[in-house]
């Protein structure tokens, strides 16, 4: 996308940029950090288990040469002698398979973590193409590989001949030793060798592990737009997000409207504000909001309370009081409660003289509104 509308990738990954190039398997890779933790692992290995593997081998070897008169002529015998040698071999280097296993996975998850993708190991045509082959060779990081592989060489070059020279008389006085005592010291001095110039490469591992981290950042850098992009699609874009909250609004206004009918009484501005209030006679809380609104909603309220028969209150100071100090479904604050009581007080004798046929009361007039509660 950075090609198509020329904008330089200047941004860092996102979060969700840096999950989605670990599912598809991109993750900082350093070949060279896992060879030399193979060829570590397997120099230490030959170290310290080389000796009973020699020396299981040569006892292998002696006992296949060694048979009796009858197993020579027994056809069964060649079979059977070697399904034991395969499997004394295998029980004699399978700790130091298991050592070489184990190194295969160390170094992926020291650098990056353990990750599977099949989407990585799909073949891409792309890769065959010669011209981007050109570009790769001579683009930043063919550069680094080819300076990897000329300080490799100078390394093992080096580390070879500051060996050779320390260790030189050793090498020179082995053909005066014994053969039994020559064997197992030459095999010291290669496994010696062997684990000093692996370790000569822990240089170059220093040099290309940070290079595949920034490399690997660099490729996953972003450019205004993708971040911008990528921020629509995870919170959503502005259309979507308008339509998922009106249609949240309209559910929550349909929940409210279904508790006005349960509502004891309607408190009115008298057009512009209405408060459905229902108060618990056997319960211990104060009076509840069950409903508010203003305008539209206000008349909707007020007409669903006058079809369910809720008595309709106008006290406009105390319905801005209530409407802007409760939410929906919460208590009266304790400022309102004398005048919250006398509106109640005002439906109750209204109820009772509907029952009794008797002279409707007065309504309650200037309800005391505490200052911090005057809208």
């Amino acid at each position: 996308m950075a090609e198509e509308t020329g904008q330089e990738k200047s941004e860092e990954p996102t979060a969700k940029k840096l999950e989605d190039s670990r599912k598809k398997g991109q993750i900082a890779r350093s070949r060279e950090l896992n060879t030399v933790v193979m060829l570590l692992s397997g120099a230490t290995g030959m170290i310290f288990l080389g000796d009973n593997i020699a020396e299981g081998l040569w006892q292998l070897m002696e006992g296949q040469f060694s048979l009796e008169r009858d197993a020579i002529f027994d056809e069964k015998a060649v079979v059977r002698h070697f399904d034991h040698a395969i499997t004394d071999a295998l029980m004699m280097i399978a700790p130091f398979l298991g050592l070489m296993l184990a190194a295969a996975f160390v170094g992926p998850i020291f650098m990056g973590g353990w990750s599977f993708s099949a989407e990585s190991m799909a073949p891409k045509l792309e890769k065959l193409d010669p011209i981007k082959g050109l570009g790769r060779i001579f683009a930043v990081r063919g550069l680094v590989e080819l300076a990897k592989a000329l300080l490799k060489f100078i390394l093992v070059a080096g580390a070879t001949v500051l060996l050779f020279n320390y260790y030189i008389n050793d090498f020179l006085g082995l053909p005066r030793e014994e053969l039994e005592k020559a064997i197992p010291h030459i095999a010291d001095l290669v496994m010696l060798a062997f684990l000093l110039l692996s370790a000569s490469l822990l240089l170059v591992v220093a040099v290309d592990v940070p290079f595949q981290l920034w490399d690997h950042r660099r490729k996953l850098k972003m450019t205004l737009q993708e971040v911008k992009d990528e921020m629509k699609e995870t919170d959503g874009r502005p259309e979507v997000k308008s339509k998922i909250r009106s249609m949240q609004i309209e559910m929550a206004q349909g929940r409210m409207m279904e508790e006005v009918p349960k509502a004891d009484v309607i408190v009115t501005n008298p057009t512009h504000y209405a408060i459905a209030l229902r108060y618990d006679q056997n319960g211990s809380g104060a009076p509840r909001v069950v409903a508010k609104g203003t305008e539209l909603i206000a008349a909707k309220i007020r007409n669903l309370g006058l079809n369910a028969g809720v008595t309709l209150v106008a006290a406009p100071p105390l319905a801005r009081a209530i409407y802007y100090s409760t939410k929906i479904d919460q208590e009266i604050p304790a400022g309102l409660y004398l005048a919250v009581a006398q509106v109640l007080a005002y439906v109750y004798q209204v109820e009772a003289a509907n029952s009794q046929g008797s002279e409707m009361p007065t309504p309650p007039v200037d309800l005391e509104i505490p200052k911090e509660y005057v809208r």
